[in-house]
């Protein structure tokens, strides 16, 4: 499944629920209030990751988010056990899964590929010199042509959670994948989002959505909003730039 099939607005932007609260009821019932409130205000797909949860949060948020019709695309990142976000993905609707590295020595290549041949309908966003993992010791283009053969869209960030994906970083993929899907990871916020979407395909958002970049806080819809208006306004300009 191409990426673009999957998003078919131009300059998707995919945000993260963090599965964050104090018990299974919190986490569940937060991460509905997110989705709608991402779904209300323009978002066009939201990660469903363990990043505060577990697995039962992540099947719990799939499941119910399934049940209550969504139209938002949504996605799994399961840090856990990524293996397993293909079933998890295709049992409740989503679309796509993350890995945050595809590069050989991160993966075990065997079972990887045996469940990208089951799964051809679910696409595969996948980290390059992404936040928190190892270099590899390859060239960039090196890296970057392995990837390629392992997903339908190439995702980096810069150094952390948080942090700003470098503007030169993101041109220097570009250069390297020409029109393959590249997606900034990381850092994005309303002041950098136009700049960063004009290079990249993408943007995955999260802590930004956050009062004070605070992860186990509730989404600010206010925040949210102002940042899809940026984007909408990045589209109405390449679109008159089009004709």
């Amino acid at each position: 499944m191409e990426f673009k099939e999957i998003f078919q607005k131009e300059k998707p932007v995919i945000e993260m629920i963090h599965l964050s609260g104090n018990s299974t009821e919190i986490r569940l019932e937060r991460a509905l209030r997110e989705l709608a409130i991402y779904q209300e205000n323009g978002v066009d797909g939201a990660i469903i990751e363990d990043y505060h949860g577990n697995e039962d949060d992540v099947y719990n948020a799939l499941r119910e988010s399934d049940k209550k019709g969504f139209k938002i695309i949504r996605g799994v990142n399961y840090l856990g056990d990524p293996y397993s976000s293909f079933e998890l993905a295709k049992e409740f609707g989503a679309r796509f899964v993350q890995f945050d590295s595809v590069q050989t020595r991160d993966l075990h290549l065997n079972l990887y590929d045996k469940l990208r041949k089951e799964y051809l309908d679910i696409a595969v966003l996948g980290g390059v010199r992404f936040k928190y993992t190892r270099e590899t010791g390859n060239s960039l283009e090196q890296n970057l042509m392995e990837a390629k053969t392992r997903c339908e869209a190439i995702v980096t960030t810069g150094t952390g959670t948080g942090i700003e994906t470098p503007l030169k970083k993101l041109i220097e993929f570009r250069k390297i994948l020409g029109d393959f899907p590249l997606i900034a990871g990381a850092g994005v916020n309303k002041d950098n989002v136009y700049e960063q979407l004009k290079t990249a395909d993408s943007a995955i958002i999260g802590s930004y959505f956050k009062p004070n970049g605070i992860t186990i806080l509730e989404v600010n819809a206010c925040l949210v909003r102002n940042l899809i208006d940026e984007v909408e306004m990045l589209r109405r300009d390449l679109k008159s730039s089009n004709h």
